[in-house]
């Protein structure tokens, strides 16, 4: 018997109206992160949908992708690469700008982490438009990087994000805009 994971999440995720600004429902992970058997709960589940990619590393986008992906990587025997925003990593980098819906932006990767050829899979906590997300994998295919699949903890339905991703998108949880 498989154990339905999302009410038990559902509950572990605070829902705060009106934040950042008015009309907006804000899902706050902290507590979640908060509850060890929320946290596992979810870094299983997320495991789960990553390994049947079968990736060769996890890419994981700034900040709170990291979260996610650090344990999952662990939990699967592979290692992680950073996607950041700009002027945030030493060294040589491969960039890509992009415009969302609030202004324009610049994701970077280190170039001597990921290697070209590479398989990989996408992992943030959250898919509201797919707009970084797109962006990162835009900068990982120039970078020759191939990226299998995302793996987000939630998914605002109704915003079109995984249709704009562009690679199939898995998520846990599905909630409300």
């Amino acid at each position: 018997m498989s154990y339905d994971h999302q009410p038990f999440l559902r509950r572990h995720i605070r829902v705060v109206p009106d934040f950042p600004k008015p009309g907006i429902q804000f899902y706050d992970i902290s507590t979640l992160l908060a509850h060890a058997g929320a946290w596992r709960t979810a870094i299983h589940a997320m495991a789960r949908e990553v390994e049947t990619f079968v990736p060769d590393t996890l890419v994981a986008i700034e900040s709170r992708g990291f979260i996610f992906a650090a344990p999952i990587a662990v939990e699967l025997g592979l290692g992680m690469v950073m996607v950041r925003k700009r002027g945030k990593l030493p060294g040589n980098v491969h960039s890509h700008a992009y415009t969302l819906e609030y202004g324009d932006d610049v994701v970077e990767v280190s170039a001597d982490l990921i290697e070209r050829g590479q398989k990989v899979v996408l992992i943030d906590d959250l898919l509201a438009t797919g707009g970084t997300a797109a962006a990162a994998i835009t900068l990982l295919k120039a970078a020759g990087v191939e990226t299998l699949g995302s793996v987000f903890l939630m998914e605002l339905i109704g915003l079109g994000g995984a249709a704009r991703v562009g690679v199939p998108c898995r998520t846990v949880l599905q909630v409300p805009a």
